[in-house]
């Protein structure tokens, strides 16, 4: 059973930049629609309903691009375990060629939707989203 997550984007002129391509915000905004796509198709009811999550970090590396009315396939999943309240998301989309155009590693924070405070993460709540990685 595989827990990757897929969606395609499609770049609209108003996501092109004036070098011709999909602007770095719009990759950023992807990378945020694509986590939540993922957990709102997959996270059980009463985890969406108890928990919200909050990213905190961003490490994108930018390989190629698309312009407007090019599509990107973007595939997200969760690689390791939690660690407190913090877990580490990996985003990467490719080209209609199968290239890596984008690839990302963020830190989303899972907080308590009743008191807006940071939530540990059990062991249930990540994973639907997990995989393993072949060493």
């Amino acid at each position: 059973m595989t827990n990757r997550f897929t969606r395609t984007f499609t770049a609209e002129p108003a996501h092109i930049d004036e070098l011709g391509h999909v602007n770095n915000s719009v990759w950023v905004q992807w990378i945020q629609d694509l986590a939540t796509a993922h957990w709102e198709a997959v996270a059980d009811p009463a985890h969406r309903a108890q928990y919200f999550w909050v990213v905190i970090r961003h490490e994108i590396d930018y390989r190629g691009n698309i312009a407007a009315g090019e599509s990107a396939t973007g595939t997200t999943y969760i690689p390791d375990p939690a660690k407190g309240a913090k877990s580490v998301r990996v985003a990467e989309f490719a080209g209609e060629a199968g290239k890596v155009l984008v690839s990302a590693r963020t830190t989303w924070a899972m907080l308590d939707r009743e008191t807006g405070r940071l939530a540990r993460v059990r062991p249930e709540v990540l994973a639907p989203f997990q995989v393993s990685i072949p060493t």
